[in-house]
């Protein structure tokens, strides 16, 4: 199955920078129209009027995704807009290093906030009416952190474990709708996580860094060939795989060693 998506809409989220403005960029590219929704309206702005010199359609919607009520205030705005998605990119996430019972509460609930409840809850908002048109695509963003419990990401890598879990269940529940769910799992992408996150990068991370621009290709060709899931780049994917055949606990301890300094 290989689905065109000239002539569709595609909301993408984080789409200030990184991992979310390239998913625009690559969206844009396959005839989409974009809506794009972050907290930070300049570099979104900038971005709009970058895609829209190539004939792109752009809408800008500034919403902090914490704020449950400002995610159904954008559902219902894009609605009175006369505007259907057709494709939800659940990019917007960040990470938080450091020791779980060192880490400031509200650091690791809004981390959570927004790596698993706006990523629910948007879906939620969205899904029904892609159900009811009997076409839609949700490509959700999770990461190789989801393979393995991971001290110093103790709460990312779980709150990720959650975003592909729910992702592969999500896609069968809507088997036969025209919907499809998949959810692309990258590993250290060239954006600003380790700002945000606190981490200096290590060997491993340096090792296997991908650009953005390639991560999101590989994720929105496997959300057109209607794939449950893909894990981008080879050496990650045997990584993340590896890791399933191994007992949690050794897993968590390798898993501890390669985010070390």
């Amino acid at each position: 199955m290989k689905t065109s998506l000239a002539g569709r809409t595609a909301l993408v989220t984080g789409a200030s920078g990184g991992l979310g403005a390239a998913f625009a960029r690559e969206l844009a590219m396959h005839g989409c129209a974009m809506v794009l929704v972050a907290r930070s309206e300049a570099p979104m702005e900038a971005l709009a009027r970058e895609l829209r010199a190539s004939g792109t359609i752009v809408h800008v919607h500034p919403t902090d995704l914490v704020d449950a009520a400002a995610r159904e205030a954008l559902a219902a705005r894009l609605a009175a807009e006369g505007i259907a998605v057709d494709v939800l990119v659940n990019n917007a996430g960040f990470g938080v290093f450091g020791a779980f019972a060192d880490t400031a509460w509200s650091r690791v609930e809004a981390m959570l906030t927004v790596d698993v409840m706006a990523l629910s809850h948007l879906t939620r908002l969205f899904v029904p009416a892609m159900r009811t048109r009997g076409f839609g695509r949700v490509l959700q963003v999770a990461s190789t952190a989801a393979f393995q419990p991971t001290p110093g990401y103790a709460a990312y890598a779980a709150a990720k474990s959650y975003v592909l879990e729910f992702s592969y269940a999500l896609d069968c529940e809507l088997r036969g709708s025209g919907v499809r769910c998949t959810v692309v799992s990258p590993g250290v992408t060239a954006t600003g996580f380790f700002e945000v996150s606190g981490q200096r990068a290590t060997w491993y991370q340096r090792l296997t860094r991908m650009q953005a621009p390639a991560v999101a290709r590989r994720g929105v060709a496997a959300m057109l060939a209607g794939r449950g899931g893909t894990v981008t780049g080879w050496l990650n994917a045997s990584v993340a795989h590896a890791t399933r055949m191994m007992p949690r606990r050794l897993s968590a301890r390798v898993a501890g060693w390669l985010m070390r300094n």
